[in-house]
């Protein structure tokens, strides 16, 4: 029974808003009391997509273009952090790695910028393999874009503007964290922030943007039984060629 009641809560918390934290607060604690809360099947858990349906007459012969269009679809129909990326890396001996990244911007050639620790695994990734992939996920569109490339640095410059543009703890932080690194506890890192906050903002040397460089960008709708659109352009010799691809 109190399984059944923590489920009805967690539903009903769901249907009013992902903001209700007082509802997920009342939620948490409750199915925390109940040691079988969890104790559940996880394979009959899905929704059917029906929203939208993709179709190449629809769609821009510029990847690039059509990259856009999605990502301003996604800004107006006020998907939760619609720029947010999972960035996914791989090291030198074969080892995927993965995380969320945020989407600076996307320059005249299509490039995708984004900021981060060059010292950070996602760094050190980069930096022995500069293949990379990244995937947006937008829940209220029924959409994800797909996109591999190669990553390269931004010119120093462009960095220095970037990092002065954040806000001042957000410049803190990148200075205080050795990002990916073991600490002692969050209050050294407390610590070493507000040592940060009371010295001068100047960005880092190991702290900078790269930008990917697309060679493929697919576009995935979620359509009804699984059976979903997959549009995928690749780059060949200075052109975009489209397929659609098997879901």
């Amino acid at each position: 029974m109190e399984g059944l009641v923590c489920k009805m809560i967690a539903d009903i918390t769901l249907r009013l808003d992902f903001r209700s934290d007082k509802l997920f607060k009342v939620c948490d604690v409750y199915c925390l009391s109940n040691k079988n809360a969890m104790n559940r099947d996880l394979s009959d858990i899905r929704n059917d997509f029906v929203k939208k349906e993709l179709s190449e007459e629809h769609l821009s012969s510029d990847a690039i273009e059509q990259m856009k269009d999605w990502l301003n679809e996604a800004i107006e129909n006020h998907e939760p952090e619609p720029t947010a990326m999972t960035l996914c890396t791989v090291s030198s001996s074969g080892v995927p790695s993965a995380r969320i990244v945020l989407l600076k911007n996307i320059d005249e050639r299509g490039n995708l910028w984004f900021y981060t620790n060059y010292s950070s695994r996602k760094g050190t990734d980069l930096k022995d393999n500069n293949h990379a992939a990244v995937n947006f996920f937008w829940p209220g569109l029924e959409r994800q874009l797909r996109i591999t490339g190669t990553v390269e640095k931004l010119a120093a410059e462009i960095s220095d503007g970037y990092f002065e543009s954040r806000p001042v703890d957000s410049q803190a932080s990148a200075i205080a964290s050795p990002q990916s690194q073991v600490v002692d506890s969050r209050a050294q890192l407390e610590q070493w922030f507000n040592e940060a906050k009371q010295g001068k903002m100047k960005r880092p040397a190991n702290w900078g943007g790269y930008r990917l460089q697309a060679s493929e960008i697919e576009f995935w709708q979620g359509r009804a039984g699984r059976l979903h659109d997959r549009v995928r352009y690749r780059h060949e010799k200075e052109e975009w060629v489209r397929e659609r691809l098997a879901p």
